[in-house]
């Protein structure tokens, strides 16, 4: 049976998710911050620790963004293949969520029109939207505005199938290495494996909305998720960059079947404000 849904409401929970996202960080990362933390060995390390956590403290209390950089709209949309939008067009009703969020919620516009010309909207739109078609009738809305300190650090390897897990570990190490500092650590990092040059790219998107920490369904990349992170902990970098045992946070492997010949494979690493939601109605 076919359920009527009026994009407001996607309009109105995009605006609503994007806003308290930006304010208050996740239940997983607070928690993740925290054990980082008791686990950091060095006492700069831990200081930086500290800040960060009175920092999201203040941003809470005083509804104020934990960041400067308030992100560009990343959204994902899962809709059942038992919906229909009315009231309007699905895509500006995202928008329009968008828009609202960063006008209302005074949050910093950072998006430009145009890669060359530089000229700012004014309102943070457009987002970039991921739309997949699923069973049943239900919307699930998922937000993760990103700052692009961290993403301007995030890779593509189009990797040889004879390159195998190994050339993996070292393409992750090779981009969190090369990051440094700059992605403001400590880090959480996504990884796509398979797929195509683009489909690699989403999976490492998609990765960093997971719960932090959670593992991969499948043995195999699970235990190569606990490998790199404890691999990437070792490199030194710590808090801030400024040497310590916790550089990242998480480590998230989302993989997809590929083709015979090849062996993509995404890193995209986000800062310690990996700001994600998701509203499911």
């Amino acid at each position: 049976m076919i359920r009527e849904l009026d994009v407001k409401q996607v309009a109105e929970t995009v605006r609503n998710l994007l806003v308290g996202v930006n304010y208050t960080l996740s239940p997983d990362m607070t928690a993740a911050l925290a054990h980082a933390k008791e686990k950091e060995t060095s006492p700069v390390g831990q200081q930086v620790l500290g800040m960060l956590q009175d920092n999201l403290q203040i941003a809470k209390t005083d509804m104020i963004p934990i960041c400067q950089d308030t992100g560009m709209a990343v959204v994902f949309l899962e809709i059942g293949q038992d919906v229909h939008f009315v009231g309007g067009d699905l895509n500006e009703a995202v928008n329009d969520g968008v828009r609202r969020a960063y006008v209302e919620g005074f949050l910093r516009k950072s998006v430009v029109r145009d890669p060359l010309d530089r000229v700012n909207t004014g309102d943070n739109t457009p987002a970039v939207l991921h739309t997949s078609i699923v069973p049943g009738d239900r919307v699930k809305i998922t937000v993760a505005p990103k700052g692009f300190g961290s993403e301007n650090m995030s890779r593509t390897f189009m990797l040889k199938p004879a390159d195998g897990i190994e050339g993996v570990k070292n393409a992750v190490l090779s981009a969190v290495r090369d990051a440094g500092p700059n992605a403001c650590p400590p880090i959480v990092v996504g990884v796509g494996v398979g797929g195509t040059f683009e489909k690699c790219a989403l999976l490492a998107k998609h990765a960093l909305t997971r719960e932090v920490g959670s593992a991969n369904a499948n043995p195999i990349y699970a235990d190569l998720e606990k490998e790199l992170l404890d691999t990437i902990n070792a490199l030194g970098i710590g808090p801030g960059g400024l040497g310590g045992s916790v550089t990242a946070l998480a480590v998230h492997i989302e993989n997809y079947p590929t083709h015979i010949a090849g062996l993509p494979c995404a890193v995209n690493i986000c800062c310690h404000v990996n700001r994600h939601a998701t509203e499911e109605f």
